[in-house]
């Protein structure tokens, strides 16, 4: 048995007899990860001394979770628990203006719905009883009215009606569809779409919220979703500061258009009903999202693509003046010149600035971005920064993860050093040992400049030679950064023994968007350059990296890569596909969103086929020689599970060492705590196998 598999063994071991056994850890290990509390959602209380925020634990023998809410002090202090039920999920506090209730929803009642609670004590108590499942929600300013959204059939007059036509789909022999997309991520097509509604916030005299009034749908009759699918949340929608009006993302187009075009609108609705949603982005054909209105109400903010048809083209931010009427002036762009992705943002107090969250160079960093003439300016510029939420007295409250550390929360006063707020994993982390992710550059593909990261094992003598964990990112407009992943996490594999490398290639985001452009219609070249490149200076440079003990492993376009790879060189032991494509033209045929292998690959299969051919890894499977484990899901719709077997049934047809790991109820992601740990298990075996 070798020292790595020993140390393995050991920390399993102490799992299994409870965490005071990690005192003795080198590494951090699956069963660690997985038992670390993962924070989220803050949010500052009205007058800017508490912070509102949520935690979830995972149990890996219920197979289960649990999401709590807690509260912490701005000026410091131990967070308190608020909520205390086990294996309910309560998230999404929200405060009222008065600063002492709080709004969330919650699973405790078997169905979700809105809660409150007092934050001076007592009970939570269930507000909303609907007959539907609550989606997002968000109070109207003034606390009188909440906006929600619910999964309903457009054409049904009331909720009753969608909760029939539900039931009526689950319950139907078979499925009929005449258009795109009939299935979607994970789901498939159901007839319901997510509509926004509102609804009077009722409350007893000492301004307890007590229940809601009628609820009514602002969407009404529209064929669209809002929030978007499958990822879009109520960061997709803003109120105006007077309450009167409403801002929404959505998706209305013709018959199957919906699978090809990537034209997300806003749309502008009265919230007293007095007129039918009216688009305001018709001039754009690309993606437009995230409206904010300043505090002053004088300016409507958004995110917007330019290119239609590409979903990784750079957002850039525009704003719309304001009139006293509630007109919209025409939209100006305000970091045009800023070549950077705006991936979130919020406004000052003052209405002179806009907070912004924004890759570079494999960090998400916090800006300022002054209105409108777009001055951008660094806040905080390290690590991995989400989350951000303005103060009325300007401070900041966000979340900050890094490759050593999970996400706490912090808070950041104009001019000041950010201050740590929670410190919620440090007693189970005291023990373990976890080097920081050391970047480096080198010159890849085109001559051009090419980041990565090193994450080196804790506690190895000098000089000793080390199996390299060779990780390659999805996407593939993506990035590693100097964050703390929970799937992908590279202090899993230094935990164990490996030199770890990751390398930002050609069609990385956060290095400019010609650099993140360079991948498509190129996906086997520019990025394949860049990896062996970025792997042949680690060689030359470091030492301690054993060439002959190499493990290649990624996921969705990481597992194409892995695939390409096995056709263009055996210099690796083994590699690791998951969720990995196999045949870009089976791949068209099968998937759901078809506007990314159009625009990654120039066209429809039949208009482009040379393309298609050209970056299939099945064109080279005559190459293939080294070992793979092979994983996928089974609802996943992205990169459909016969692309998984295809490459199973190819390696073992020619006698080439596989195993395949199939998750019938997993999407694109291994999500359940049971099935992450199997998965850490089946990896880090097949690296172990092979790289002993």
């Amino acid at each position: 048995m070798s020292w790595r598999k020993f140390v393995l063994l050991l920390a399993t071991a102490f799992c299994l007899v409870g965490l005071s056994g990690f005192a003795q850890a080198e590494g951090l290990t699956p069963e660690l990860l997985w038992s670390l509390t993962r924070l989220g959602d803050p949010r500052p209380s009205p007058d800017g001394t508490l912070v509102a925020f949520t935690a979830r634990t995972y149990d890996t023998e219920s197979d289960g979770s649990t999401g709590s809410l807690w509260l912490v002090p701005v000026k410091g202090g131990e967070p308190r628990r608020l909520t205390r039920r086990e294996s309910v999920h309560d998230g999404s506090p929200r405060w009222l203006p008065d600063g002492r209730f709080l709004l969330f929803s919650s699973d405790r009642d078997e169905s979700s719905a809105l809660w409150a609670m007092d934050t001076q004590g007592g009970e939570p108590w269930q507000v909303s009883d609907l007959p539907l499942d609550m989606g997002g929600f968000t109070i109207v300013p003034g606390g009188t009215q909440i906006i929600f959204s619910l999964e309903v059939a457009p054409d049904c007059e009331d909720l009753d009606c969608s909760l029939e036509r539900s039931k009526a789909f689950a319950d139907a022999p078979a499925r009929v569809y005449t258009e795109l997309l009939f299935r979607h991520w994970d789901t498939w097509e159901d007839g319901l779409r997510s509509h926004l509604f509102v609804a009077p916030l009722l409350k007893g005299e000492d301004g307890r919220p007590t229940g809601l009034g009628e609820p009514r749908d602002l969407m009404q009759g529209i064929d669209a979703d809002s929030p978007t699918k499958p990822f879009g949340g109520m960061e997709e929608i803003a109120i105006s500061p007077d309450g009167l009006e409403l801002t929404y993302a959505a998706k209305i187009l013709a018959g199957s258009e919906a699978a090809w075009s990537t034209d997300v609108d806003l749309f502008r609705v009265a919230l007293d009903g007095s007129d039918k949603p009216v688009k305001i982005t018709t001039e754009n054909r690309a993606w437009d999202t995230a409206p904010a209105y300043s505090p002053d109400g004088r300016w409507l903010a958004s995110t917007a693509m330019d290119r239609p048809g590409f979903e990784a083209d750079r957002f850039h931010i525009v704003i719309r003046a304001r009139a006293r009427d509630g007109s919209l002036g025409a939209p100006q762009a305000v970091t045009a010149a800023w070549d950077r992705s705006v991936a979130g943002m919020a406004w000052a107090p003052d209405s002179r600035s806009l907070m912004v969250i924004a890759q570079d160079t494999g960090r998400l960093k916090i800006f300022s971005v002054s209105v409108p003439d777009g001055k951008v300016t660094p806040l905080v510029a390290e690590h991995h920064n989400t989350s951000v939420q303005v103060v009325r007295d300007g401070s900041i409250i966000f979340m900050q993860d890094s490759a050593t550390a999970p996400a706490d929360i912090y808070s950041l006063r104009p001019g000041k050093e950010p201050v740590r707020l929670t410190s919620m994993n440090a007693e189970l982390l005291k023990d373990v040992e976890m080097n920081p992710a050391e970047d480096f550059w080198f010159t890849g593909a085109h001559g051009d400049k090419v980041h990565g990261w090193l994450v080196r094992p804790a506690g190895v003598a000098a000089g000793k030679s080390l199996p390299v964990a060779f990780m390659i990112h999805g996407g593939p407009q993506g990035a590693w950064a100097d964050q703390f992943h929970y799937r992908w996490n590279p202090q899993i594999y230094a935990g164990a023994g490996y030199l770890t490398l990751a390398i930002n290639f050609h069609g990385s985001t956060g290095y400019g968007q010609a650099f993140t452009d360079a991948i498509s219609g190129d996906w086997g070249g520019a990025p394949y350059q860049d990896l062996m490149k970025g792997l042949d200076h680690l060689l030359a440079g470091d030492k301690t990296a054993d060439g002959e003990r190499m493990c290649a492993l990624g996921a969705s376009y990481g597992g194409y890569m892995v695939n390409w790879v096995a056709g263009h060189t055996d210099r690796f032991k083994c590699l690791i596909n998951h969720d990995g494509l196999f045949d870009l033209r089976s791949m068209y045929t099968s998937t759901e969103e078809l506007w990314f292998p159009e625009w990654e690959m120039g066209g429809p299969v039949w208009k482009n086929p040379e393309m298609y051919e050209r970056f299939s890894p099945s064109q080279f499977v005559e190459n293939w020689k080294t070992p793979m484990l092979v994983i996928h899901g089974g609802r996943d719709y992205r990169v459909p599970e016969s692309e998984g077997f295809s490459t199973f049934t190819v390696l073992r047809r020619r006698g080439i060492p596989a195993r395949l790991l199939y998750y019938p109820g997993e999407n694109h992601w291994v999500l359940r705590p049971k099935g992450a740990l199997m998965w850490h298990s089946e990896v880090l075996g097949w690296m172990e196998r092979w790289t002993d």
